[in-house]
């Protein structure tokens, strides 16, 4: 757990790093300042409103406490267990079997299942689920996710300026000598691409961590391993459809609803399933 935390702050940092640089190229201290400030007003946006828009995206109604019992049931001894609040529970109205979690913080925080996932999976794999999902709470991924895509959004905006730039005028006032060019070359290329690389590997680090969090908050590796394998196969055979559905929100699903393969598995929202569940089993209580 320790050294899936120090990867996160490292890629964070490095984040954070290519950020500067790229602030401080596109127009010195100038250009810094005004990458901060859209950083900062993004961030707070994120923050404040990301679950109210990606719940309504995916049209998750809050669960009947009723007709749910079982479910709020195994969220609620969870969240005692993990010393959490107790988060809202919704129902995402699709057969695509998937799970994910949101909110700003402990007090603010959403447990979205679909209708797909409660009909795929037993109980003891269903609340190895909800305790991944209560982890990503626990250890604010939320948040870093936030943060992470941000500051990777600003990069690409950056870059997006530095191509106009170089239209409209030339590229930070210089002439087109080979120095100029290199940068623009890492502005408007490279850099995004970096940004995404760097965003991606920190969602990945923070799977694994709540892959282990989860197990952990429970004493059992066994039901998340063995609802892991059944995703990956039910993702396969009912794809998510949603309005609105993009990569920007795949990172937020307990299984990736996107799949890459060969070369493009560095632009995956998540480790490999095979991987998890090694990891997984291998965990002793």
């Amino acid at each position: 757990m320790a050294m899936n935390q120090v990867k996160t702050a490292l890629l964070l940092g490095a984040l954070t790093g290519l950020f500067l640089f790229i602030g401080t190229l596109l127009g010195g201290k100038s250009g810094l300042i005004i990458a901060l400030i859209l950083a900062g007003g993004m961030n707070f946006f994120s923050y404040w409103f990301s679950d109210k828009i990606v719940l309504m995206i995916y049209r998750a109604k809050e669960a009947d406490k009723h007709k749910h019992a079982k479910l709020y049931d195994m969220v609620k001894d969870i969240t005692v267990r993990a010393k959490l609040p107790m988060p809202k529970v919704y129902i995402v109205p699709t057969h695509h079997p998937n799970a994910f979690a949101t909110g700003r913080n402990y007090k603010h925080a959403a447990v979205a299942c679909t209708e797909g996932i409660m009909h795929l999976l037993n109980d003891h794999e269903l609340k190895g689920v909800i305790a991944h999902e209560l982890a990503h709470v626990k250890n604010r991924d939320i948040l870093i996710s936030s943060i992470a895509a941000t500051i990777a959004g600003v990069i690409s905006y950056l870059a997006m300026m530095a191509r106009w730039g170089a239209i409209f005028g030339g590229f930070g006032g210089r002439d087109n000598d080979s120095g100029g060019l290199i940068e623009l070359l890492v502005l408007a290329i490279v850099a995004p691409i970096m940004a995404l690389i760097i965003q991606l590997a920190i969602s990945r680090s923070r799977e694994y961590l709540a892959d282990e969090t989860g197990a952990k908050f429970i004493h059992d590796a066994s039901g998340l391993a063995a609802a892991l394998e059944k995703l990956e196969k039910g993702v396969s055979h009912a794809p998510l459809r949603a309005q609105g559905t993009t990569e920007a929100t795949a990172h937020m699903f307990i299984s990736n609803p996107f799949r890459g393969k060969g070369l493009w598995k560095i632009f995956s929202t998540h480790p490999s399933t095979t991987e998890r569940v090694k990891r997984l089993r291998a965990l002793k209580f």
